[in-house]
């Protein structure tokens, strides 16, 4: 029984990470909005200073990140609901558990689009975000972030007996 009290507060914790980033960068539009202006823009990128996309403007930095929030906040919708979904759950049989689980593999596993496809693919790779400090620094924040996320799921998907 305590590894289901494990797997909803671990799921519950993806949610929780997922909307306090959602209110942390609405309190922070401005940087954050300035932020990813950067990144898309390539700017000061001494290491690979040929690009083999063209930089983007402000109006795709605002885009990019209300797709940002937008993931964000589903990141803590489908988590808690996951989490939830567990809770009701937890004193039922393995299969019923195990049957509960949908939601809490799908926040997760969105936590992962976020911050392993959004940040390390697109900023990382395509963007080339790791080449400046201010890239740098969310580009192994989201490294730990996708990590973290992807145990939590792998542990969550483990089938209850």
């Amino acid at each position: 029984m305590a590894i289901r009290y494990l797997k909803i507060a671990l799921v519950a914790f993806v949610g929780l990470q997922g909307w306090l980033y959602v209110a942390g960068n609405l309190a922070n539009w401005n940087a954050g909005l300035g932020a990813i202006a950067y990144v898309i823009g390539m700017r000061e990128h001494a290491i690979y200073p040929q690009h083999i996309v063209p930089a983007l403007g402000h109006g795709w930095a605002v885009l990019a990140f209300v797709l940002i929030l937008c993931g964000e906040f589903l990141v803590g919708a489908l988590s808690l609901r996951g989490a939830w979904d567990l809770w009701v759950a937890r004193k039922r049989t393995a299969a019923d558990f195990n049957a509960a689980k949908t939601y809490a593999v799908l926040g997760p596993g969105m936590a992962m689009l976020v911050w392993f496809g959004g940040f390390i693919v697109l900023g990382g790779a395509l963007f080339q975000m790791w080449q400046t400090t201010l890239g740098d620094g969310s580009f192994k924040d989201a490294f730990v972030y996708a990590v973290t996320a992807g145990l939590v799921l792998l542990i969550v998907q483990r089938a209850d007996t």
